[in-house]
């Protein structure tokens, strides 16, 4: 049988042939071959052009599907894999953090060249040892439900680790160049700031 397929907004893409075996992964697969740049993961397939994506693995014969029906596909843009995603989104804090713990000169200035404090130095052991942790499991231990996400997830993604980093960092740095009893003042007003 022949199903016609078309995009969310009507426009016509072709037609492919289909059993009734057939699943919606063979079905992206078809479509890549007629419309090479929606490769099978940029693919969302759906019965209505405002419905829900059917899953990959739904059938032909369990979707009522007939010779002549449609199907609308979604283009959801260009895609990335996921261990490339938790790649970067993990070794970029771990590296962040190290570049800000090594040289502190280049973020902070002249001030920054006191020794650090062991609180920098076992929350910079800590901090390593996590995203290091993160790393070896992305590599060896995560299996992922989808293949790809969309690509400009990556950005918000890592912006908020690797900025988390910068700022976790920076509260350090504070701690270690203001004087305890400085740091201590200024903590307790933040704490009495929270009872009024």
């Amino acid at each position: 049988m022949e199903i016609e397929i078309v995009t969310t907004t009507d426009k016509n893409i072709g037609k492919i042939k289909v059993t009734d075996a057939s699943q919606i992964s063979d079905i992206k697969k078809s479509i890549s071959k007629v419309k090479s740049a929606l490769y099978p993961d940029r693919q969302s397939i759906r019965l209505e052009a405002r419905g829900k994506s059917l899953k990959d693995t739904d059938k032909v014969k369990d979707l009522g599907l007939k010779n002549g029906s449609k199907l609308y596909v979604k283009d959801l843009g260009p895609q990335i894999g996921w261990s490339t995603v938790f790649m970067a989104e993990y070794a970029g804090p771990l590296f962040v953090y190290l570049l800000f713990y090594a040289r502190p000169s280049l973020f902070y200035g002249a001030t920054a060249n006191q020794k650090m404090s062991q609180v920098a130095e076992v929350a910079a052991y800590c901090w390593s040892f996590h995203y290091t942790k993160r790393v070896l499991e992305t590599l060896f231990v995560h299996r992922f439900s989808h293949n790809t996400m969309p690509i400009m997830n990556l950005f918000k993604n890592c912006t908020y680790y690797w900025g988390f980093t910068a700022f976790v960092h920076t509260l350090l740095t504070i701690h270690c160049i203001l004087h305890r009893v400085q740091f201590n003042f200024t903590l307790v007003l933040v704490l009495l700031s929270f009872v009024n």
